[in-house]
């Protein structure tokens, strides 16, 4: 997201499975997120996917511990997936950014997420609509590998 002037002001990162593939993944990822953090670039982070040997207490904590370092984070048991805003310490003045967490649980419906424009300003994402109006419009046989993990036999029509 862009400033009118042109500076960017906030990233969003779609947590893939590339990201957590391995450990250096998972720390190129944590940099990449650290170093926005550190420039003043506000950031959301959707994974959609529960943590794993990389990031056994999730990528917010490994994010965080860069930041502040021990503090205790543990996502409830029953919603093993997170979405985590931040909004950016000022460069020079603030050195610790902060953090709006939202766990949730797979097939929940995903919360607005506020997308930080400044220190004080923000607009909510609308994480559960985009997603829907994405999928109605993604082609059947995208849609039977996403829900059947395999592709549709190519003997039978598409729908």
């Amino acid at each position: 997201v862009r400033h009118h002037l042109g500076d960017v002001v906030c990233a969003i990162e779609v947590v893939s499975p590339g990201n957590k593939a391995g450990k250096l993944a998972v720390r190129e990822f944590i940099a990449k997120a650290v170093d926005f953090l550190r420039r003043g670039v506000n950031l959301l982070v959707i994974d959609p996917f529960p943590p794993g040997p990389q990031d056994p207490q999730t990528l917010h904590k490994l994010i965080w511990d860069e930041f502040d370092e021990g503090v205790p984070f543990e996502l409830p048991a029953d919603e093993p997936l997170l979405l985590a805003s931040y909004r950016a310490a000022v460069p020079l003045v603030e050195f610790t950014p902060e953090a709006f967490i939202e766990p949730l649980r797979a097939g929940a419906e995903l919360p607005d997420m506020p997308v930080w424009l400044d220190a004080d300003l923000y607009v909510n994402a609308p994480l559960e609509r985009t997603y829907r109006a994405a999928w109605e419009v993604c082609p059947a046989d995208f849609r039977d590998l996403v829900e059947h993990e395999d592709l549709p036999d190519e003997n039978v029509p598409m729908r």
